[in-house]
């Protein structure tokens, strides 16, 4: 049967693993390997200059689990540098609780787990819900369109280099108008810079601010959400910009 790891960036006890966990057992042998702590917006960080510590637990539906102190790209990097005992043929990591759209992939510590297995050439998922105030959506119907997405990468694969981005609409199931395929979209941040004061009067920062927006155009991630379906982005971790690479030539760089 298929080996399956899944992952996230919202720490271990999130419940969205335990519901991934659940879809994905039917497909094949799953494990879990997760944060100890909520690392989201960490990024592509790997851990260099402290050491990892690794403890063992169970999923609620008896799927192994195991703890880690690192980041989520971590929790790839040790299982595959060792601590489980083969490479899984998959690897799934979500479901976010939150949306990850357009620019956001730079800074998601859930799309960074699926980077790093993509680096390691294994076809990842990347599945993210979107929250809307008080509303989101159904993760049990989430992770049971992301294990539908599981069993066709496993059955037909993906490219070198290449991943997949989930989002969900916050919605629930009956209202979900289908699945489309996109491009990435722009992200409208409005972060601001929060200065307070420490009891001895020395300042500090938080960086805080409104939810990010989007630009809601056909054919983005952040366009079909707006509409009310999934959506799917093909991501590739070459970020070569081939029309700037031509212009560039034409530039005839030399020292």
């Amino acid at each position: 049967m298929p080996r399956i790891l899944i992952t996230n960036d919202d720490g271990y006890s999130a419940p969205a693993l335990a519901a991934l966990a659940r879809a994905l057992r039917p497909l094949g042998e799953v494990v879990a390997f997760a944060p100890d702590h909520n690392w989201s917006a960490a990024g592509h960080t790997k851990t260099m200059h402290k050491p990892l510590r690794v403890t063992k637990d169970v999923l609620p539906d008896g799927s192994p689990l195991f703890i880690t102190t690192g980041t989520p790209s971590d929790c790839v990097g040790l299982a595959l540098l060792g601590i489980l005992p083969a490479w899984p043929d998959l690897v799934v990591s979500g479901i976010n609780q939150g949306s990850n759209l357009g620019h956001d992939v730079t800074y998601s510590g859930t799309l960074a787990a699926a980077m790093e297995a993509t680096v390691y050439g294994i076809p990842a998922i990347a599945a993210s819900q979107d929250i809307q105030g008080d509303h989101a959506g159904d993760l049990d119907f989430a992770a049971v369109v992301v294990a539908m997405l599981a069993q066709r990468v496993l059955a037909e694969g993906l490219p070198a280099n290449s991943f997949l981005n989930v989002n969900f609409p916050a919605l629930p199931r009956d209202q979900v108008r289908g699945i489309q395929v996109t491009r990435l979209g722009r992200r409208i941040y409005r972060d601001v810079l929060i200065c307070r004061e420490d009891p001895k009067g020395r300042p500090y920062y938080w960086i805080g601010g409104e939810p990010p927006a989007g630009e809601p155009l056909p054919g983005t991630d952040i366009g079909a959400l707006a509409a009310g379906y999934i959506s799917v982005t093909p991501l590739n971790l070459d970020m070569t910009d081939q029309v700037q690479l031509a212009r560039l030539a034409a530039w005839n760089l030399h020292l």
